[in-house]
């Protein structure tokens, strides 16, 4: 990996990846479910308003190392890890983590669209009402700005009370990124977003995915080599749990340094 460069603000010293500072930083992880070691020794560093992704065959640790960020892994039985994990400057493991607010800076968008049984508009509303937040004008605002985000509101503008199952699947997923949204998160994980989708819908995900980055440091796990050449300014691949090769996405597609990632490019195996 190459050297990183640093530069202070105050009294911190930040580490940047090109021009752009670190956003998520991985030192000596290993991770277990209970005698299964799942990940192994990984040491990473992502930058922020960048989009990561990240490649491997299927049961090669991506999407728990993904889930990581978020610690939805600690729903697992007999999960442990060991090593730091960093998000903007902060031990996210640490014992006095808020794990709510920790979820309101890194939201999720998972493989399947799982939008709740409510209208668009309280499905994007549903995540500041749960923090308290009720006033009519700040909600309205918010929703409208987020749909508008997630590309969706020209669409659905004139039937914000219609269930959001009456959308297609595509638009649902749109809604589900609105939702991630509102809350106005740093960090998007998205595992799968578009497997279940046609190529249209998935060719509008990843034009959003395209503009989100902007503002947002997005993560993303695919089995579509195609696209994660397309979306990714860096991609990571994984093998049997461990992080093989990490680093700019074209030089991975082009000029891989590991001929193992060559080789799962190319289709040879996975």
């Amino acid at each position: 990996m190459k050297e990183e460069k640093t530069k202070k603000v105050g009294r911190e010293k930040v580490y940047l990846k090109g021009d752009n500072p670190v956003k998520l930083e991985v030192t000596n992880l290993d991770v277990f479910y209970g005698d299964n070691h799942v990940l192994k020794n990984i040491n990473v560093q992502m930058k922020e308003n960048g989009v990561t992704a990240l490649i491997g065959p299927s049961g090669c640790g991506k999407s728990t190392f993904l889930r990581l960020f978020n610690r939805m892994n600690d729903y697992i039985e007999g999960f442990r890890k060991e090593g730091d994990i960093i998000v903007s400057g902060r031990d996210i493991y640490a014992r006095d983590t808020q794990i709510e607010a920790l979820r309101k800076e890194v939201g999720m968008v998972f493989q399947k669209p799982n939008p709740f049984p409510k209208s668009i508009y309280e499905n994007v509303a549903y995540g500041l009402k749960i923090q308290g937040i009720n006033n009519k004008s700040v909600l309205e605002e918010t929703v409208e700005k987020s749909l508008i985000q997630a590309a969706l509101w020209d669409e659905v503008k004139d039937d914000l009370k219609k269930s959001a199952f009456s959308l297609s699947g595509g638009q649902q997923q749109r809604l589900c990124i609105a939702r991630t949204l509102a809350v106005q998160p740093s960090i998007i994980l998205m595992d799968e977003p578009a497997s279940a989708l046609d190529p249209i819908s998935t060719a509008r995900i990843e034009e959003l995915i395209h503009e989100l980055k902007n503002n947002y440091t997005i993560i993303i796990v695919t089995h579509n080599m195609h696209q994660a050449a397309r979306v990714s300014d860096e991609t990571g691949f994984f093998l049997m749990g461990e992080l093989i090769e990490f680093g700019d996405t074209n030089q991975i597609f082009t000029n891989p340094e590991d001929e193992r990632t060559e080789n799962y490019i190319t289709g040879r195996f996975g």
